[in-house]
């Protein structure tokens, strides 16, 4: 890692402030202390994406540019020379690689949370969307593993509001923006033991599937 934990913390001061150095403080944590890679979004725009392209499918949530994707491990400076050309482009983590991810509705994902929490279950990070879903961070893998997992604990033929976001997929992190709804929020953040190494989705599952059944 670039930093020390500290240095983090010292940072997270500053990330009160708007503009660059808010981002920049966060780029830093995400790539410095939690190990994950960030990309630089497009931006919702009046009429729809600062990517210019009157048809896109995803205003404002997709990659701006994958060349400038600042890599896991990156330096505080290295974080700030990235971001220097892209003030106020949205985070965008990239799934697949330390994560992927379970999306619930945020009635059953905050349900779940509690049960999980109480149950003593290893949960990783979770976000907050505005459109109203809740985002589990679980190992790589799950996307594709999901409806495998599904069958062996019995839900394949449940009608779940349940769906994974795997290799190929990018998540808006907190506290950007997600296509002009508003932020997105962490409901649980990342912790040293979890962020980069987060549960597998088997663990969680069982859980995630039976609050969704039943609300």
């Amino acid at each position: 890692m670039g930093f020390t934990i500290g240095g983090i913390r010292e940072m997270r001061s500053g990330a009160r402030r708007r503009g660059r150095a808010a981002g920049v403080s966060a780029v830093a944590e995400y790539t410095g202390l939690w190990g994950w890679a960030v990309a630089p979004g497009a931006r919702a725009a009046a009429g729809g994406c600062s990517c210019g392209d009157a048809a896109c499918a995803a205003p404002g949530a997709h990659p701006l540019d994958f060349s400038l994707e600042v890599p896991a491990g990156a330096t505080l400076a290295t974080a700030a020379d990235a971001w220097a050309g892209v003030t106020g482009a949205p985070l965008l983590l990239p799934v697949g690689r330390t994560f992927d991810v379970l999306d619930v509705a945020e009635a059953a994902g905050r349900r779940a949370l509690v049960r999980m929490e109480r149950m003593g279950l290893p949960v990783g990070p979770v976000t907050l969307t505005p459109d109203g879903r809740t985002q589990f961070f679980v190992a790589p893998g799950a996307a594709a593993q999901l409806p495998t997992l599904l069958y062996r604990m019995g839900w394949d033929d449940a009608d779940l509001d349940l769906r994974a976001m795997g290799r190929g997929s990018y998540l808006t992190a907190p506290p950007s923006d997600l296509g002009g709804l508003g932020p997105v929020r962490w409901l649980r953040a990342p912790a040293p033991d979890t962020a980069a190494a987060p549960p597998q989705a088997r663990l969680l599952l069982g859980t995630l599937a039976y609050i969704c059944h039943r609300w």
